[in-house]
């Protein structure tokens, strides 16, 4: 299998360590790699912020980078959740529905498509509280929601809990949004700011020591908050973790 690897703009320019991760990450399982230098932005910003035409050019690059693999993955459920189900301001070419019926979130790939089930280089001594960002959980259906009273399921959790050493600190309200949003959290900022501050406050009150998550947006607000209120709690994105970062 060919895969073509993602790395969204904001992790590009912020967390380049979760992009490495993911390429070794993929590397470990055998799977061979592109890394297309052309890439940007998936076109997410403006599509979420009404402005649907100004996202074309975006997603027309994003077709050109990408038509030609396989598999697309990349460490965002928010940017797959775009690609995969919002990825409509250019025509609907064969090659566009390409790449829309095979783009992957990191652990949707590594659950669903290569059945990864052990890690064997991943060793976390810590406590961690789980994110499930909205676009993971109610678009991706990475794991179950409460608010459906459906039989529990968690495919984060279950890839995190082959890794050696780690424990899990459970909040109360676990499917809350944490405020972010994109745009909302610059549009509705005193909002977004308490949603945040109490995603953090009630992670560091069940004991997690990290707050993980395959959304690093998500984890770049609720860092802000943290850090604005003095919440000692840190942050990392689920690939390092399954790539065998210890910190």
């Amino acid at each position: 299998m060919k895969i073509g690897l993602f790395v969204p703009c904001y992790i590009d320019a912020f967390f380049p360590k979760t992009g490495v991760a993911t390429l070794e990450l993929l590397e470990k399982f055998g799977q061979d790699v592109d890394y297309p230098m052309d890439q940007t932005c998936c076109g997410q910003p403006m599509a979420n912020s009404g402005c649907n035409r100004d996202a074309a050019a975006a997603e027309a690059l994003f077709v050109r980078n990408f038509a030609q693999y396989d598999a697309i993955v990349m460490p965002s459920g928010s940017c797959a959740h775009h690609v995969r189900d919002n990825f409509d301001a250019i025509p609907q070419t064969d090659e566009v529905r390409h790449v829309r019926r095979n783009t992957y979130e990191l652990v949707e790939f590594l659950h669903d498509v290569l059945n990864v089930r052990d890690f064997p280089w991943a060793e976390f001594p810590h406590k961690v509280g789980l994110h499930n960002s909205c676009g993971t959980l109610r678009a991706l259906r990475t794991a179950s929601m409460s608010e459906l009273g459906e039989t529990p399921f968690s495919k984060p959790m279950d890839l995190l809990s082959r890794v050696k050493g780690i424990s899990f600190a459970t909040p109360k309200r676990p499917d809350e949004c944490c405020g972010f949003g994109g745009t909302f959290c610059v549009t509705e900022e005193a909002v977004s700011a308490r949603m945040g501050l109490d995603k953090v406050r009630d992670h560091h009150t069940a004991g997690a020591e990290y707050i993980v998550s395959a959304d690093s947006s998500c984890m770049m607000h609720q860092q802000g908050c943290a850090e604005r209120a003095g919440v000692p709690i840190r942050f990392i994105h689920i690939a390092e973790i399954l790539n065998g970062t210890r910190e």
